[in-house]
């Protein structure tokens, strides 16, 4: 582990920059429509992406992704089409919720939801069964392009062991570090989660590689 350091932008920035110049830019998140997005960021709990992409094509086998189709159909149906992702009773539930939220609060349109100022939507999103702060924030980031830091057990992994926080660092309050030091920028809160997510998988796994790894020397 290495001493704690105080984050700052400096900081921040050379992590950004120098993961950017390993991985190149990821591209994220893979999804043709906001609303198909969402549905990825609640499927993709507890699962691999490929797994949530072969959900997302059953869905669009019976072209069904759209609100109003997932809305009106079955528990079990949903249940069945989204199987690959796993825990499917689970995430039929939770989607459902969010289903039922989109409908009735925005009749459906994701874009009626983008007009809701960033801290009152993301609020109403916590308030809906089976969306907590990742899933929360994934939605504004990438559906509905709000600058907000997604955080994950990759972020907070790589943030530890390279002494910017604790281990013990709560989800908002390393949050609030991005927050405070760098841009509000959608653009960058895109590629930094996704860059921490590939230095996450490739080198800074729970038995870490860091012979190689980009940060090695930061």
């Amino acid at each position: 582990m290495a001493k704690r350091t105080r984050p700052s932008h400096k900081i921040l920035a050379n992590i950004y920059h120098t993961l950017y110049s390993h991985f190149g830019p990821q591209h994220w998140w893979p999804g043709d429509t906001a609303f198909e997005v969402a549905v990825g960021a609640i499927l993709t709990q507890n699962t691999n992406w490929g797994n949530v992409e072969k959900a997302i094509a059953n869905i669009k086998a019976i072209k069904s992704l759209n609100a109003r189709a997932l809305h009106n159909m079955s528990h079990v149906q949903l249940a069945s089409l989204i199987r690959p992702a796993g825990y499917f009773n689970v995430k039929a539930k939770r989607l459902k919720a969010f289903l039922d939220f989109l409908i009735h609060d925005f009749r459906g349109s994701m874009q009626r939801m983008k007009k809701v100022e960033t801290g009152s939507l993301r609020k109403r999103l916590l308030s809906v069964h089976g969306i907590g702060p990742e899933t929360s924030d994934s939605i504004l980031l990438y559906a509905l392009d709000k600058p907000v830091f997604v955080i994950d057990a990759y972020t907070k992994r790589v943030m530890s062991r390279h002494g910017l926080v604790a281990d013990s660092i709560d989800y908002h309050d390393l949050q609030a570090i991005f927050h405070k030091h760098l841009p509000l920028d959608v653009q960058l809160f895109n590629e930094y989660h996704a860059l921490f997510v590939m230095a996450g998988k490739d080198y800074c796994k729970p038995k870490p590689k860091c012979t190689g790894c980009p940060l090695e020397g930061i």
